[in-house]
């Protein structure tokens, strides 16, 4: 007796019927939606609102505890070059967890109830929807919650002056990434850099999502060996 197969209903919210899917689910999030009308998630109003960010709250909400923790490394002694460099060294380290996450934990493969479930809040849904302009950045509670062992680590790793200027360059990276990716998707940038991005990351939603995992840059694709090459990309489309 062969076992009927799932089809999603994409008129129901979808959290709890991805996880249905089992094995055929890395192929159907890789079957992209292109709508800027995102779908429902969650039958309760409460827990849809928290999956729904607008790209500006990020900015808002952020780049004013990058300026606080960078205060707090200036009161502890630090001169201006010094936090300027350790700020940079953060936004680097920032690209490096941008790789990393993407790569490793984003596009992990799962076929269990609850790992689809779990990876489809997480990073399937954008691939699934990847124009829904109210899911491409990451929610703020989340990000809090994730800041605080964030913020105990660096203390372990740093001293009590340089953690918040390293705290403040890896949100500043954040934040830059967030806004970025928010652009690619729904901007038409003219500028070279831009442009280069944009085309860069649609090719990876939408030719070869094994590759090319940098968002706001290809370093870490070149020195992992994740770039994705001209002919590769040819033969996917």
């Amino acid at each position: 007796m062969v076992a009927e197969r799932f089809t999603v209903d994409l008129n129901k919210p979808l959290v709890f019927q991805v996880g249905h899917l089992g094995e055929e689910y890395q192929e159907w999030i890789h079957q992209p939606i292109v709508c800027v009308e995102g779908p429902r998630f969650f039958e309760s109003d409460f827990w849809e609102f928290l999956t729904r960010t607008v790209w500006w709250a990020i900015p808002t909400i952020w780049l004013p505890v990058v300026c606080y923790v960078l205060s707090i490394s200036a009161s502890k002694g630090l001169t201006f070059p010094q936090i300027g460099l350790i700020v940079a060294f953060g936004v680097l380290t920032w690209t490096l967890l941008e790789y990393t996450l993407h790569r490793f934990l984003f596009h992990i493969q799962t076929k269990s109830y609850w790992a689809n479930t779990a990876h489809y809040l997480l990073h399937g849904c954008h691939h699934k929807h990847p124009q829904d302009g109210l899911r491409l950045v990451f929610p703020p509670t989340a990000t809090a919650i994730l800041l605080v062992p964030l913020w105990k680590l660096l203390h372990l790793l740093a001293t009590p002056a340089t953690a918040p200027a390293l705290l403040g360059g890896i949100l500043f990276g954040y934040v830059m990434y967030d806004i970025t990716h928010y652009y690619l998707h729904h901007g038409q940038p003219k500028e070279p850099t831009f442009k280069h991005l944009k085309k860069y990351h649609l090719n990876h939603h939408f030719r070869i999502q094994d590759k090319g995992y940098g968002i706001t840059s290809s370093l870490w694709d070149k020195v992992f060996g994740t770039l994705p090459g001209i002919k590769a990309a040819g033969k996917k489309s």
